[in-house]
């Protein structure tokens, strides 16, 4: 990934963030037929500073869990909310017609080695701790927990899906929020993209 200095983000909690806020990852591995990548809701387990951990599952049937190997490097690639920058935002834009238009984002690349975990324990304690943060934040008074299921029911759909987790071995973070820009363009362009409802790419912006 191309990182000019002013968009690089090294703060590992600000990277630990985009992750929980936004934890649709494309894992991207290298099998027998080439590259091929995978979209998975991901756990992040920073509890241990020096061991932190992606976890996830997929369909057994997905090829993944048979072309992949233990111990494979892996790439997951998290976005957090983008949009397109027109010139017109910027005050400077009227006053020296110098500017052109850009896009604005935020996304992490993390780096390490998969495991694919066949084990029922591990499995159903993903998809519990998944299902727990995410109903949560539905904001529904009453949240669906998988005992609201019959047994009979979780069981097969436990024994369906396999488990991943991706040891982190380097994680890099690209926040591309304007900061090359004088103030009052970054300003007014997060402005204008809080009007249009851009809220968290325009907080974002207005933090850098």
């Amino acid at each position: 990934m191309y990182l000019p200095g002013h968009f690089a983000e090294t703060r590992v909690d600000e990277l630990h963030r985009v992750i929980r806020e936004f934890p649709l990852g494309s894992l991207v591995v290298r099998g027998p037929h080439g590259l091929d990548a995978n979209h998975l809701p991901f756990e992040l387990d920073a509890t241990a500073a020096d061991d932190v951990r992606l976890r996830a599952h997929v369909a057994r049937a997905n090829p993944l869990c048979t072309e992949a190997a233990n111990g494979d490097e892996v790439l997951v690639i998290f976005h957090a909310a983008d949009a397109y920058v027109s010139p017109n935002w910027y005050p400077s834009k009227h006053e020296q017609h110098r500017q052109v238009p850009t896009w604005n984002y935020r996304v992490v690349h993390v780096h390490g080695r998969l495991t694919v975990r066949d084990d029922e324990k591990y499995v159903r304690g993903v998809v519990a701790r998944l299902t727990r943060t995410h109903e949560s934040a539905t904001g529904d008074a009453k949240p669906w927990k998988m005992t609201d299921s019959s047994p009979d029911y979780i069981d097969a759909m436990v024994k369906a899906i396999v488990g991943l987790e991706i040891q982190i071995t380097r994680i890099v973070g690209k926040f591309k929020l304007s900061q090359n820009r004088d103030e009052r363009d970054r300003v007014a362009a997060a402005e204008e993209l809080a009007a249009r409802g851009q809220s968290v790419l325009s907080g974002a912006m207005l933090r850098a």
